[in-house]
Parts: structure tokens; sequence; C-alpha cells
């Protein structure tokens, strides 16, 4: 009895039903649109802040699903840069980084030209600069080989690990691939939003590489959702959704590797989760509407590098209490220079102070009320 659906007669012919997914496709597809044109309609600068907002959080969530944890500074600045964005005291970027956030921008500002095979051996070997995943040496910029074993999906203490999946054996992955592109690349009769779903399922079945396959399906679906949009410019973030439903997330995965070529369930999950992260998108455009209505209430007060940096710092979610002893430390400068930079923001309305006194004195941004 076969056990994954890459074994079954007739893989890859998936399908579901298209009857019992047409009401949310067609509400997923509104959605879609009326974020993009809402976004149409605000101001530049609103625009840019969001879509950098929303491409560092899609790079830091994509790799917290693997359990990888990066630097949200060095992200934001890389993607800034790549941006040409002013990132404002940028500080040395790791490799890695700067690997993911390439392999980002690259699928979804290069939405509309062919994936190939040389382009997704580009975006593993920008994933793997060391060539090494942890301690462990890896095929980097090639399809996995059968040295490297059964690629499996493993969870569980040594000794008590427990098999989830299993690709593909290494033999079959260049055949597979092949066909996946073609189908990738070509006309077809299925909605693009759908298309993504099936893309970022097909290819974590074929599981192509030694590592990095769950990222790379994530940037395929993204790249294909952007070719929905027909643009560039992403406001929402699949990965961010993903990983708050990351449990869900595995087990729908699971059950539909291991069960039969109708993968409607699949395909209604994904498309609930495309919905709650357009849904999500609204929460986070009021954070950078936010932003732009503070910078608005104080461009007319002069500031040094150092008062922006940490200004930027508290508009982006600054956890815990600002003190004189913190401002020092985040602009690396003096304590009496520190002082003197709060000291003049709070005497021009930008920040206000603690009723505490003495060292247990904090400060915090005035809070700026929204345009009725």
């Amino acid at each position: 009895m076969s056990t994954y659906i890459h074994e079954l007669p007739g893989w890859p012919g998936l399908h579901w039903n298209r009857d019992a997914l047409g009401a949310s496709l067609g509400f997923t597809r509104f959605m879609q649109g009326h974020l993009v044109g809402h976004m149409q309609g605000l101001g530049f600068g609103v625009k840019e802040e969001a879509e950098l907002q929303t491409l560092t959080q899609d790079v830091l969530k994509t790799s917290e699903i693997e359990g990888e944890i990066l630097d949200a500074e060095q992200v934001r600045s890389s993607i800034a840069r790549h941006l040409g964005l002013d990132a404002g005291g940028l500080k040395p970027i790791d490799r890695a980084v700067e690997g993911i956030v390439e392999m980002t921008l690259d699928a979804t500002r290069g939405y509309d030209r062919p994936l190939t095979e040389e382009r997704l051996f580009s975006w593993h070997a920008a994933l793997f600069p060391s060539g090494r995943t942890g301690v462990r040496r890896i095929t980097v910029g090639a399809w996995r080989t059968e040295e490297s074993g059964a690629m499996q999906v493993v969870s569980g203490s040594l000794g008590r690990e427990q098999v989830h999946f299993e690709a593909p054996a290494a033999a079959r992955v260049p055949g597979e691939m092949r066909r996946f592109l073609d189908w990738f690349n070509g006309e077809t009769i299925i909605d693009v939003v759908c298309k993504a779903a099936l893309a970022h399922l097909w290819f974590a079945t074929i599981h192509p590489f030694a590592d990095g396959n769950g990222r790379i399906a994530r940037a395929i679906a993204d790249m294909a959702l952007a070719r929905s949009e027909r643009t560039a410019r992403r406001f929402y973030s699949m990965s961010a959704q993903i990983r708050q439903e990351r449990r869900d997330y595995y087990a729908i995965l699971e059950r539909t590797q291991h069960g039969t070529m109708d993968v409607t369930p699949w395909m209604e999950w994904f498309l609930g989760c495309l919905g709650r992260a357009i849904d999500g998108a609204y929460v986070s455009l009021d954070g950078v509407m936010a932003k732009a209505r503070f910078w608005e209430a104080i461009h007319d007060v002069p500031l040094n590098d150092r008062q922006q940096r940490i200004i930027n710092r508290l508009l982006q979610g600054f956890e815990g209490k600002l003190t004189t002893v913190k401002w020092a430390t985040l602009a690396k400068c003096s304590p009496d220079t520190a002082l003197r930079d709060i000291q003049y923001l709070v005497d021009r309305g930008v920040l206000t102070c603690s009723a505490a006194g003495g060292r247990s004195t904090s400060y915090a941004l005035v809070v700026v009320p929204p345009r009725t």
C-alpha cells in the first residue's frame, strides 16, 4: 500500500473540488484587490514603509518557521539597502541574512521572469553561503544526491524519532523538477492563487534540496501570489501568518502528503491562511500610518542622527522602558550626551517623562491622535 502521494499512481495529478473552493477563492481574490487598491491611494512614504515592514516580517518569519532566528535590524537594513531606501545607521550584515533577503526579493521583484533550475540553484546557494547547515556540510546550489541518504522530515529526540514524511529518492529529483518547472512556467487554466497553493505543496513534496526546502517553497508561493496581483510590491506576509499557525501548517502538510490525489483540504487551508494574512496587513498598516503621523507632527523639530535613530527604534516597537542609560547604550554615546538628547526632545514635546524621579525616570514618545 502506498504511503506518500508521490508514490501513488497518477502522481503528480493533484486535483481538488473547485465548487467547494469557489466562495473562499472569490472572497480571497476580493481581499487581495481591496488591499492593493487601498495601498495605491496612500502616499509614497507610507507605501515604502509598509513594504519594508512587510518584507522584513516575511524574511524573519519564514526563517523562524524552520527554527532559525535572524537579527531583525540586520534584515530591515539589508532590505532597505536593496530597495534603495534610507536604512539609517547600518550595522554589519551577516551573509546568511543577505542571502535570504536576496532570494525573497528576487522571487517577488522578478515574479514575471521564468523560474528555472539555475534560479533555484542561486536561491539555494544564497541561503547557505558557507556550504553548511549548522555544522553539517551539504550540497549547495544543486539537487540533493543519494549520498545524503533518505530525505526525511523528522521530529523527536535521538532514539525516539518520528518520521513525518519521506521525499522521493534523489534519482527522481531532476525529472520531478523538470515536470514541476514546466507546469509552473506554463499557461494553466486554474486561478493563479490556486497555483500558488499547489506550487507550495508540490515543491515541498519533491523536497529537491538537502536543506532549505520550506523557505524556497514559500518563496515560490509568494512569487505566484505576486503574479496573481501583477505587482512586485508586498503588503502582506504569508510567512508571518504561517508562523502564527505553524502547528496547523505542518499538520495539514503531513496529512496531505499521506493522503490521496484530492488535495481540497490543503487548498482550503492555504486560502484561509492567505485571507488571514491579508487581514493582518491592515493591523500592520495602522502602525505604519501612526509612524507617518508622528513624523509629520514633529517635522519642524531639528533632530540629530542619534535622535532620529532612537525615535525610529521606539516607533518600531521598543521593549521595556526607555531610560538615559538605555539611550546611551543604543546611541553609543555618553550618559551626559544621552541626557541632553532626551531633554531637548522633552522640551519640544517629542518625549514625555514619567513621574518617577532619579534613576527610575523613563521616557516615551508623545501620542499623536489619528486624523478625524
